[in-house]
């Protein structure tokens, strides 16, 4: 499992876009991952799926709020990652109004979530393999703070705790 001072895994994510810009075309994008956090401060946060209650109606929103907040505290993203497709993740980030605020990034084949060892096996509620529910703040591409989540649990990757921890 990933732990505080590794390197993020060499993986792939995809993003929707609904405007092009800076090379980026209308529709799925690719986000190589060591190449997108090079240089940056990054607040990571992956949670189970789109659209599921908790995800929607507590950590999605807390970052959102908080993205000036974390801007403040020298984050230059907020990375929201979920094992959904992209057009999912943009779907959601329509729904949440995500829009200049905090990334909505795609691990379609839960590639990122293997890599870090942070998968939850959702296969009995019929949803297949998932992300843990976590945070992290990434520094130039290696982790400097990581906060699991214990089994349906939403105590420590909020975002409360995440820009704490941004501001030391």
């Amino acid at each position: 499992m990933i732990q505080v001072g590794d390197t993020l895994p060499a993986t792939v994510l995809m993003e929707f876009s609904e405007v092009e810009g800076e090379g980026c075309s209308i529709g799925p994008n690719p986000v190589d991952v060591a190449k997108a956090t090079a240089g940056k401060t990054i607040a990571l946060f992956a949670l189970p799926g789109a659209f599921t209650p908790t995800c929607s109606a507590k950590h999605v929103p807390g970052y959102v709020e908080n993205a000036a907040a974390f801007k403040a505290a020298g984050v230059d993203e907020i990375w929201c990652l979920s094992v959904n497709d992209a057009f999912v993740m943009g779907a959601w980030a329509r729904d949440q109004k995500t829009a200049g605020k905090v990334r909505m990034l795609a691990d379609g084949s839960a590639a990122f979530a293997q890599a870090t060892g942070l998968t939850l096996d959702l296969t009995a509620k019929g949803m297949g393999l998932r992300s843990n529910r976590y945070s992290m703040l990434v520094k130039d591409g290696k982790v400097v703070s990581l906060n699991i989540e214990g089994p349906g649990k939403f105590e420590v990757s909020d975002a409360a705790t995440l820009l704490a921890q941004a501001k030391a």
